[in-house]
């Protein structure tokens, strides 16, 4: 079905042009775009759930009393205080909940004896002492690795050095077991500074060849050595703290409760290096920018260093705590697989979280401990765990929440970005930091506008605005051109004279004062129509693009 308009000057009779019916587009009621407009035409689909904070009710000067523990300057819950602009209330929020998960999980592994089938007791409550010692050994090497940023692979080798020096201390001249994690301290200081040593010089992969060689030294050592056990394959015989003439599930409870509180005594020494001034000064300037922490009179090598000699003081004690529980020690500690396996617990949970070196661990020491019964299959498992945790996630396991809220948003920004058009409504985020709410509405009227109008553009009205620029047009023609007038200055066509009677070209405003129109294209028009015709050619691919 064809349309077409009829001119109203054609009966005139007198008017240049003038025709009395010329082609025309179909009329499209407005009511039309309003419609299409208020519905979606995009799936938007769910990504992600929205981050949900419980609100308690309080006044505000409750907020400030902020409990601290001991001996940080963390506090035990991190609440953050506002008033609600909607229902005009004070609020409190819990912003950072992990201390309650770490309550939680601490009473989980207290209680978890009671709840243990009795077949399993014994196996777990082993494999519960063994993630104690080691738990406690990779918060000191997180410590370290993480804080400090000295990546020493010689963990175990104080570890071990401790331990076998307080088991031939206690064997030779008869110490107690109390005095062995004393003893494995001092011995921990002793090597920890022969090993911070190099590391004024030394850096990053270089250095841990370095230690990594120092720990197969020790190894070798021991090995070779007849005092320490070299043909019984260690040193055993140190005294312990269990009582020998307890029943078997009773010395297993005692070692399990004891490694327990050697991991707490970690966790403690965790929080106060970590959360109190070597921490922040180690945070404030991490690799790669000792210059700034000098410029900010830090003297950023001696903070690192002071954190190594710490963390090989407790990793000492550690070793003497081992001695004592195990009444010796084995050359395994110094093995290669030892310290693929504190990687691997370090590499799972995440570096730099002390819940990911404690929930690495524990990952890595059921499957290597609980489910011995698997083989080598569990072995495979491990390095398979790491492999995925490398190649997909950033921090570790401890990483997910984050890396996903990064992944949410991005996806909330490709959703968004489907929805935006140039020129088109404003965004949500853009509308509530509006104060000016009348320039949403007008934003919204302005969009819906165009929409109506790009349905208007046709090869009929084109050829008319062609043959007639100037004068009476039909309705969708005269629509065009209203709202083309209706503009703003800047950045408005006009046409300027280069020769009268015979050169144009199209210019567009500045829109202020005193600033001249600047040349948009160098085509030459040769009347006042054609170049009339140039400027509602560009008014349309302006408004088609929009």
């Amino acid at each position: 079905m064809t349309y077409s308009w009829r001119n109203p000057l054609y009966v005139w009779g007198d008017v240049k042009g003038a025709e009395e019916e010329i082609p025309a587009g179909r009329h499209r009621m407005p009511q039309e775009i309003w419609d299409k407009t208020r519905q979606s035409r995009v799936p938007l689909l769910p990504v992600g759930r929205l981050r949900y904070y419980h609100k308690w009710a309080g006044h505000g000067g409750r907020l400030w009393g902020k409990l601290r523990y001991w001996p940080t300057r963390r506090r035990v819950l991190h609440i953050s205080g506002e008033y609600n602009p909607k229902t005009m209330r004070a609020e409190k929020t819990i912003v950072d909940k992990r201390p309650i998960w770490w309550v939680l999980g601490l009473l989980a592994l207290i209680v978890a004896p009671f709840f243990v089938p009795a077949s399993m007791l014994n196996t777990l409550l082993v494999a519960g002492a063994f993630f104690g010692i080691y738990a406690a050994i990779n918060l000191c090497w997180m410590l370290i690795i993480g804080t400090a940023q000295i990546y020493s692979l010689a963990t175990f080798a104080v570890v071990g050095v401790a331990a076998f020096g307080t088991t031939w201390l206690s064997i030779t001249f008869g110490f107690p077991w109390w005095s062995l994690p004393l003893l494995g301290a001092a011995i921990g200081l002793v090597c920890g500074t022969i090993i911070a040593i190099p590391a004024t010089r030394l850096d990053g992969f270089y250095y841990a060849l370095l230690t990594l060689g120092l720990n197969e030294l020790c190894r070798v050592y021991a090995l070779q050595s007849k005092q320490f056990g070299s043909s019984t394959g260690g040193l055993y015989g140190a005294d312990t703290y269990i009582p020998a003439d307890w029943a078997p599930m009773n010395q297993s409870l005692l070692g399990y409760y004891a490694c327990f509180a050697v991991m707490l005594l970690a966790l403690l020494l965790y929080r106060f290096v970590n959360g109190r001034r070597l921490g922040r000064v180690l945070r404030m300037a991490p690799e790669k920018r000792e210059a700034f922490a000098e410029a900010t009179g830090v003297n950023y090598r001696q903070a690192r260093i002071q954190v190594f000699i710490v963390s090989s003081i407790a990793l000492g004690f550690i070793g003497g705590f081992y001695a004592s529980h195990y009444r010796g020690v084995g050359f395994s500690i110094f093995s290669f697989d030892t310290v693929l396996l504190g990687l691997a617990m370090l590499v799972i949970g995440g570096i730099g979280r002390a819940e990911g070196a404690v929930v690495g661990t524990a990952i890595v020491v059921f499957l290597d401990k609980v489910l011995i019964s698997w083989g080598p299959v569990r072995l495979i498992m491990i390095g398979l765990i790491m492999a995925l945790v490398v190649l997909f996630l950033r921090g570790g396991l401890f990483g997910i929440k984050e890396q996903f809220r990064a992944w949410r948003d991005k996806k909330k920004s490709e959703r968004r970005s489907t929805r935006a058009e140039k020129g088109g409504e404003m965004l949500p985020e853009e509308s509530t930091e509006t104060e000016d709410k009348d320039l949403v509405y007008w934003r919204r009227y302005d969009k819906m506008q165009r929409d109506y109008l790009k349905t208007l553009v046709s090869p009929e009205v084109i050829e008319e605005h062609r043959k007639s620029p100037l004068g009476q047009h039909s309705e969708p023609l005269e629509r065009l051109l209203l709202y083309f007038r209706r503009q703003p200055q800047i950045d408005k066509y006009a046409i300027t004279v280069v020769e009268a009677f015979k050169a144009y070209r199209i210019v567009a405003l500045s829109g202020q004062r005193g600033v001249a129109p600047r040349i948009v294209e160098d085509k030459v028009y040769g009347s006042q129509e054609e170049a009339y015709h140039g400027i509602f050619m560009r008014r349309v691919q302006d408004l088609l693009e929009s």
